[in-house]
């Protein structure tokens, strides 16, 4: 792929994300920020990279919007798809917002106890379960890290949903002690009670109780701790943030770095997409007007993240879709984009 942005001596671009490549004890890769900045390009670019030193990688898409499948012009979907052209890279598509009920009624009737369908909760229970919330997406979520954690991926690149749904993950575990203790208290006080009148009213299917319902959750709490404690380990998890050159982008990353560091959440890389570089002969007064607006927020980024991996990516006179492409973006993500001329 070719571009014909121009970058001059003061914009070399430095460091690289090769930082991440080598370190070969993480796990789990999260990619986010503001809607529009280029989230999945990364995501994507930054799993080709690290599939060439990898022994097996998994791209997951969180959003909704589901774009994995229009970058690599290739459908995925809920089940984990090698990605055309590769040996070891796989990609799937899920949305840990779904419908909770569906995943408790997918099991509820047969006993499956490896689902969290498992619970087969009646209406009265996912009354009671709904009632605090959360707890549906703390469930969903739960059975996608579940799903994952089950497969023998080395390295994992969560392609996620924009800032505000991105975070939810850091508070599910507090959400499911929550619902836990709950739970706990009201089988404590009304247990036999209640799996008296719930059987009768057929709302535990299986034959399920109270006591079945509380085992299964806690084992999914169990699932979530071990996971959430990987999160806070910067040897197996890292943050990497997206955003583009322009001061809510800019409010979004520092908000977002904010809230991962009282997590507890490593973050050390950023990159910067979109970035123009028009030479000084260029007559477009455009361009000449946003490389100023741009050039000073990269001064604000420098200034503010100068112990940050910090990637300036321009802006291409072409959308970054399909395997070729992405190859070739993913490239600038190691390799400072080298310009055809210099001003």
């Amino acid at each position: 792929m070719s571009s014909t942005a121009i970058i001059g001596d003061d914009d070399v671009l430095e460091p690289t994300l090769q930082c991440l490549l080598d370190q070969k004890t993480l796990r789990w890769i999260f990619v986010g920020g503001k809607g529009g900045v280029g989230k999945t390009t990364t995501s994507c670019s930054l799993a080709i990279q690290l599939s060439k030193v990898r022994k097996s990688v998994l791209l997951i898409s969180t959003d909704p919007a589901h774009n994995l499948s229009d970058a690599f012009g290739q459908k995925f979907g809920k089940e984990a798809r090698l990605i055309d052209g590769y040996d070891n890279l796989s990609a799937m598509e899920i949305d840990p917002n779904g419908s909770i009920q569906d995943l408790m009624a997918s099991g509820g009737a047969d006993g499956n106890d490896d689902a969290m369908g498992g619970f087969g909760l009646g209406g009265m229970m996912q009354d009671l379960a709904f009632s605090i919330p959360g707890v549906d997406e703390a469930m969903s979520f739960a059975e996608v890290l579940k799903q994952v954690k089950s497969l023998s991926y080395e390295v994992i690149v969560f392609d996620t949903a924009p800032t505000g749904h991105t975070l939810r993950f850091l508070q599910f575990p507090t959400v499911l002690e929550k619902a836990l203790s709950k739970l706990s208290q009201l089988s404590g006080q009304f247990g036999p009670m209640l799996n008296s009148v719930l059987g009768a009213r057929g709302g535990l299917p299986g034959g399920q109780n109270l006591d079945d319902i509380l085992s299964k959750m806690e084992s999914l709490r169990e699932t979530i701790a071990e996971v959430n404690s990987q999160f806070k380990d910067a040897d197996m998890t890292t943050f990497v943030c997206v955003c583009i050159a322009e001061f809510l982008s800019l409010y979004e990353t520092e908000r977002m770095i904010q809230e991962l560091t009282s997590y507890h959440i490593d973050t050390h890389c950023i990159v910067v997409n979109q970035l123009l570089f028009p030479g000084k002969d260029n007559a477009c007064q455009q361009c000449g007007a946003r490389r100023k607006m741009q050039k000073k927020y990269l001064n604000e980024i420098k200034d503010l993240y100068e112990d940050f991996n910090v990637v300036r990516m321009p802006l291409l006179v072409e959308e970054v879709r399909g395997r070729e492409k992405l190859e070739s973006f993913s490239d600038m993500l190691v390799h400072p984009f080298q310009p055809a001329h210099e001003d």
